[in-house]
């Protein structure tokens, strides 16, 4: 009857996996399960089962984490929209005007919502710099022209 105290410890710690997925109680989980199956086919005394539970679970803890987590590490993070316009220059489409809520800046092909940050109108074509988003918004400053191109 042990077998079942294994299992249903197994089971509780695949259950705080899943809801974690920080791969650490996945071994312990594991182990669990394989003392499941050695207890319902040899009677082992619980000294010995708790000892083969331990050490199963420092050897595939210390074995796999490392290679499991540089597997999952390998997929690219990619820029948010934050690291594709802040302090990049974009041109202004439409006139910048704080007080009348006007104005629109393109950037890396997107046009985005911008105000000025110190009040300032600044007119269609002019180029500007990002120096802050508030929610989709973008507040600029005017930029040195650097080659009269955007920077991207």
């Amino acid at each position: 009857m042990t077998w079942l105290v294994w299992l249903i410890f197994g089971v509780v710690l695949l259950g705080i996996e899943l809801a974690t997925t920080e791969l650490v109680v996945i071994w312990f989980a594991l182990s669990a399960l394989v003392l499941t199956i050695v207890t319902a086919i040899i009677d082992v005394h619980i000294a010995w089962q708790i000892t083969i539970f331990v050490l199963l679970s420092a050897v595939l803890l210390l074995c796999t984490r490392r290679a499991v987590r540089r597997l999952l590490r390998k997929h690219k993070i990619s820029d948010t929209n934050l690291d594709l316009v802040l302090l990049h220059n974009g041109r202004v489409v439409t006139r910048i005007d704080n007080d009348l809520e006007t104005g629109e800046v393109k950037i890396n092909g997107l046009v985005w919502t911008a105000r000025s940050v110190d009040g300032a109108v600044i007119e269609e074509g002019a180029l500007v710099t990002v120096q802050e988003i508030q929610g989709n918004k973008l507040l600029v400053i005017r930029a040195e022209k650097v080659q009269g191109e955007e920077r991207k």
